[in-house]
């Protein structure tokens, strides 16, 4: 598949999208504007601030998907000039001098990967280093293409904290992390609930996180959105639950799995754990309902928390 979720493209030379579904939807890939060059500097963009740059400037990026009843923002493929690789990328910067600190502590992260056994070439790096509009204070995103090695490197991280070759978050960076996110848990729930999921750190007193870029395959029937519900569930199956979107097998009624497309809440429950889940139900044409966390990007009042 040329273009995967993770992936950055860039449009009219002053656009930098991040690709958010592997695969293309009406000839056009599916993504979101996260950096736009503005009095010929690279500046990172707010939702808000990327939608209204593009109703402004460029409304023909603005998209509508009828498959999946959402609006985000979709590049036809004749439109990019140029396709960013987190696969590539990394192993070009791995092999080049570094020119920043930012630089050094991301191949010193992936140096004390590799040496307890995991697979560069399994990893990319995504984020502002993909397009290379990084600075002295931006954090180190990592990108896993194989589940086992990504469930390895979590294992890892957890080590290297006890190791101290890494050290767990502190309150600023937490507080940091918290506020950059539309989360709907208070500030509390949200750290207990990331902390068990050993997907950041700090490096030489950098933040960096690590996700995973598999893609769920999901089916082809179309769904209609039902409006917004609350309920209570156990989670039987957690296997997706890094995935993109995120799975969540549960077992309650009609309703049997919880779809997770906001990076805030992938990971945040185990099987056999009961989660209090805030989102949008929606309905098959035969059926058979759902439930999305993420419905939209910001996703105002939806989300998924263990019941403690």
């Amino acid at each position: 598949m040329k273009y995967c979720v993770k992936d950055f493209i860039e449009a009219q030379g002053e656009l930098l999208f991040a690709v958010v579904e592997s695969g293309m939807e009406a000839e056009k890939v599916l993504c979101f504007l996260r950096y736009a060059k503005i009095n010929g500097l690279w500046q990172k963009l707010s939702t808000e601030q990327a939608d209204r740059y593009l109703a402004d400037y460029f409304p023909h990026y603005l998209y509508y998907s009828s498959a999946k009843d959402v609006s985000l923002h979709a590049v036809s493929e004749t439109a990019i000039i140029k396709h960013y690789q987190p696969r590539q990328r990394l192993q070009m910067l791995m092999q080049q001098p570094s020119n920043q600190a930012v630089e050094e502590d991301f191949k010193n992260l992936l140096k004390h990967f590799i040496e307890y056994g995991l697979e560069s070439t399994l990893i990319g790096v995504t984020g502002s280093l993909l397009p290379g509009v990084h600075n002295d204070d931006s954090d180190i995103d990592l990108v896993f293409y194989n589940r086992q090695q990504f469930h390895f490197a979590r294992d890892l991280v957890k080590q290297l904290i006890d190791e101290q070759h890494l050290a767990a978050l502190d309150d600023a960076s937490w507080e940091s992390s918290y506020s950059r996110r539309s989360c709907h848990i208070d500030l509390a729930d949200y750290v207990w609930h990331e902390q068990r999921k050993f997907n950041k750190a700090l490096i030489n007193g950098r933040k960096f996180d690590i996700s995973l870029a598999i893609d769920t395959r999901l089916s082809d029937i179309n769904y209609q959105k039902k409006g917004l519900v609350t309920i209570q569930a156990k989670v039987i199956d957690d296997t997706q639950a890094f995935d993109s979107p995120a799975v969540f097998g549960v077992e309650t009624g009609p309703i049997d799995i919880i779809l997770c497309f906001t990076a805030t809440y992938v990971g945040q429950a185990c099987k056999g754990e009961w989660i209090e889940v805030s989102g949008m139900l929606e309905e098959s044409s035969c059926g058979h309902q759902r439930i999305v966390v993420g419905s939209s990007r910001e996703a105002p009042g939806e989300f998924i928390r263990v019941i403690r």
